[in-house]
């Protein structure tokens, strides 16, 4: 998917209802409050050496921040917003909402603009370092505290 995608997919779910129920949607995850659209994902490193895994991690961090600077014209700079401090609140027993608590168990940072009511963040997905990236944006009512 190319950024003219990303930014239509985007603006779709920043206008889209938000589901009663959690459940898979055409682009990602939805539920209540939130969507979670996974834009682009790559392929698993089992069996890499480490060296196409860091050239990955390099391209996807790219890609968030080419689609980062043209979200920046329509809203502004973003905050980058560390999501280490909400992943070690919920492993400590707080009761983080979702999509927060979930997102900051495979993301460690976002770039985050409050548009039109709603929070929209980008940010690089890897849940271990032998599974696959994916560029991932968020659209949700949810504070993310």
């Amino acid at each position: 998917m190319s950024i003219t995608q990303h930014l239509a997919v985007i603006d779709r779910l920043c206008s889209a209802d938000f589901p009663a129920e959690p459940g898979r949607s055409d682009v990602g995850a939805a539920g209540p409050g939130r969507h979670v659209a996974e834009l682009r994902t790559s392929a698993d490193f089992w069996e890499d050496d480490g060296t196409r895994r860091e050239e990955t991690e390099e391209q996807y961090e790219a890609d968030r921040d080419a689609l980062s600077e043209r979200l920046t014209e329509r809203w502004g700079a973003p905050d980058v917003f560390s999501l280490w401090s909400v992943l070690d609140r919920s492993t400590e027993g707080e009761d983080i909402p979702e999509p927060w608590a979930t997102l900051s168990s495979h993301v460690p940072d976002v770039h985050l603009w409050q548009a039109d009511g709603r929070w929209v963040a980008l940010g690089v997905s890897q849940w271990d370092k032998e599974l696959p990236f994916q560029l991932v944006a968020l659209i949700t009512e949810i504070d993310p505290q």
